[in-house]
């Protein structure tokens, strides 16, 4: 079987695509829930969105460098040189438009997309897949020992609240910068840690996707079974560590990497398996230049603030409009976020159409 399966830059597109519109509603004073983060304990759709791709950068790993015939030092150098690019992209996107150097946030999305994907493809080169869940696993376990075992600062141990727990503690010393919530970050260098096991999760798909002695439905059932036992695992984990995207415990991994085996399995049996391809080219045109389309839309983003009617940009202008009617804001909202969503498409589109891809 071809390992670049089409349900695959379905999904990666899907997520790409997810993120956008999470991340542009029309007003943010006007969101519907689902569309929201978690304030604290607790899950929404929107808090999968990140653990998906870090879950995809996993399986890519696999395919990627299961290609390489001999490793050498160019190959940890191609992987360095992507890690850095990722890192400094992120960075420029923080700094950007205003590029105050002296109130950067150093932590973020992409740098953390960038560390995930480093580490893992150097626990994928250096050991076996055998010992690769285990690695997961051990992260998990003792990430857990030290959110709710070991004590911080004047506080005793197991004190899980917003900006008062010990990966926030660890990054007021390690990670530099301003921090996204003043006293913490939801993309801190030590809740890092666990990240490192969704991409592992990944990357043991990308292994069951590789294997030539099982058919692609042999594959869709196991990853079906290892999803359904991983979010087991993860609600039952909930109980004691609760399920939290801000400091992204162990429960959250093995709840949000569950879901997203059980949606990659899903788009393989109708995709691949079923052949049913009419609706996926949306996800693909996204999954084929996903980075970019990220970026593009946080920089673009910007454009619709510039003032264009009374001071209000385009952005503010709908919502002014649209309330005036009478209608939801929140609804109002929505259907800008679906419109920017949109719009970055049609430019990834066009650079599909004519086989431009941005690769890192």
């Amino acid at each position: 079987m071809n390992s670049r399966l089409i349900s695959l830059d379905f999904f990666r597109g899907f997520t790409i695509a997810a993120m956008i519109v999470v991340n542009d509603p029309g007003s943010w004073k006007h969101v519907f829930k689902p569309l929201r983060h978690a304030e604290w304990h607790g899950v929404t759709p929107t808090d999968l969105v990140f653990p998906f791709f870090l879950f995809i950068v996993g399986i890519s790993i696999v395919l990627s460098l299961s290609k390489i015939e001999k490793l050498d030092f160019s190959t940890y150098l191609k992987i360095s040189k992507r890690t850095i690019i990722l890192f400094s992209v992120g960075i420029f996107l923080a700094l950007f438009p205003n590029f105050d150097f002296s109130n950067i946030r150093i932590a973020g999305v992409l740098q953390r997309i960038a560390l995930v994907y480093f580490l893992c493809a150097v626990i994928y080169l250096n050991t076996k897949p055998f010992y690769h869940l285990w690695i997961g696993a051990v992260l998990l376990i003792v990430y857990w020992i030290f959110m709710t075992k070991v004590p911080f600062g004047n506080t005793l141990a197991g004190v899980l609240e917003p900006g008062n727990n010990f990966a926030a503690w660890i990054d007021q010393f390690i990670t530099p910068g301003k921090f996204y919530q003043k006293t913490w970050d939801p993309e801190g260098f030590f809740s890092t840690i666990p990240s490192i096991s969704t991409g592992i999760s990944g990357m043991f798909c990308g292994h069951i996707i590789l294997n030539k002695n099982k058919s692609l439905k042999d594959k869709i059932i196991l990853i079906y079974l290892y999803g359904s036992l991983a979010l087991f695992l993860g609600m039952l984990w909930d109980f004691s560590f609760p399920i939290n995207k801000n400091i992204w415990t162990s429960s959250y991994v093995l709840f949000s990497s569950g879901l997203a085996m059980l949606f990659l399995a899903s788009f393989m049996w109708i995709i691949d398996y079923r052949k049913n391809q009419s609706y996926s080219k949306f996800g693909i045109v996204f999954g084929s230049n996903a980075i970019f389309a990220y970026v593009l839309h946080a920089i673009l983003g910007n454009l619709f603030y510039l003032p264009v009617i009374e001071g209000k940009g385009i952005q503010e202008c709908w919502m002014y409009f649209g309330i005036s009617t009478g209608l939801d804001p929140k609804f109002i909202s929505l259907i800008w976020a679906l419109f920017y969503t949109f719009f970055i498409y049609v430019i990834t589109k066009e650079m599909y159409k004519h086989k431009i891809f941005i690769k890192i």
